[in-house]
């Protein structure tokens, strides 16, 4: 369900919120990008001179996921996420208080299970840093797996903010 709003009148730091959001999600296309040329120029590798580039199936394990993190809270932010809402917004529409409260549980059910995400790799994210954890193999390409960590951390707690900003602006 989209919540279109006026952004100006929004309080500053929904507007820094949102400025980060899209950081964030400008970021993961040039994630995006960036892997779309590692895979072409391996596969060119590949065929052309029958020797793949180092690392490539490595970096796309990673990036995967932090694509993800990076991304979502924009898709929240501008109403993209897949979601079944005709019930919801039948119920918003016949009935506002009760559809609004509902979909407000459903936002502090998000908001939990994000954090849970969120606490649960914070532990993994410093043992990572700690112990130097990396991908690959030595000597032949290696590549450390705390940034990932780290930015799983980063988008999930700007979800976490971008729902609250979702309520707020429902009962502003």
């Amino acid at each position: 369900m989209s919540l279109k709003t006026d952004t100006q009148r929004d309080p500053l730091a929904l507007r820094l919120l949102d400025a980060a959001t899209q950081g964030l999600n400008v970021a993961g296309s040039m994630l995006i990008l960036a892997l779309m040329v590692f895979v072409g120029i391996d596969v060119a590798g590949r065929n052309l001179f029958g020797t793949p580039v180092s690392g490539v199936p490595e970096l796309v394990t990673l990036s995967i996921v932090a694509i993800v993190f990076l991304q979502i809270p924009a898709a929240l932010r501008q109403g993209r996420m897949t979601q079944s809402d005709a019930f919801l917004g039948w119920l918003i529409r016949t009935r506002p208080a009760l559809g609004n409260s509902l979909a407000t549980l459903f936002d502090l059910i998000a908001i939990a299970v994000i954090w849970v995400i969120v606490s649960a790799t914070w532990p993994i994210f410093t043992r990572a840093w700690q112990r130097g954890e990396f991908i690959g193999a030595l000597g032949d390409f290696t590549a450390p797996v705390w940034p990932v960590k780290l930015i799983l951390i980063v988008g999930g707690a700007v979800l976490i903010a971008q729902f609250a900003a979702r309520i707020w602006r429902r009962y502003r």
